[in-house]
């Protein structure tokens, strides 16, 4: 479903926090450059993947409210993963514990729950995607056997 909403302003990298202390991020490197892939952003990453991502997405305008309310999209990160080559991102999501927090008093199941935190997924990957794909180019470094992990 399409979701006509205005483009967010885009995250501030968080450049404080190592990309490995997430826990949805499994990052092996330590050069984030995160100043490269927010210029990216400005140069028109944001607003495309953004467009590309409203076009289908799951979450619905009272769903968006409470994302934009909660102030979830200021707590994207993205930074680059030059173990894997790719660009990876932290996507900010509703706890476990919402009922208990009482975070928002339109959260009233599980569902809506799950469904701002797929759709918050969904649009990181979709981010990483653009980036990938139309802004940037860079290569993994080599890596020596020696320094891959065990299987």
């Amino acid at each position: 479903m399409t979701l006509d909403v205005e483009t967010p302003e885009r995250p501030a990298l968080s450049t404080g926090v190592a990309a490995d202390e997430y826990d949805d991020a499994d990052v092996q490197g330590d050069e984030y450059r995160r100043d490269e892939l927010a210029e990216a952003l400005d140069d028109g990453a944001w607003a495309d993947a953004f467009e590309e991502w409203t076009a289908d997405a799951s979450l619905d305008a009272d769903q968006w409210k409470i994302v934009t309310e909660l102030g979830l999209i200021e707590e994207f990160d993205f930074f680059w993963d030059s173990f894997a080559g790719r660009v990876g991102y932290h996507a900010p999501g509703l706890p476990e514990d919402w009922r208990e927090r009482e975070i928002h008093p339109d959260i009233d199941s599980w569902g809506t729950v799950s469904g701002i935190n797929a759709g918050l997924t969904e649009f990181g990957q979709v981010v990483c995607e653009v980036l990938a794909d139309e802004y940037i180019d860079w290569e993994a470094e080599e890596v020596s056997a020696d320094d891959l992990p065990d299987f």
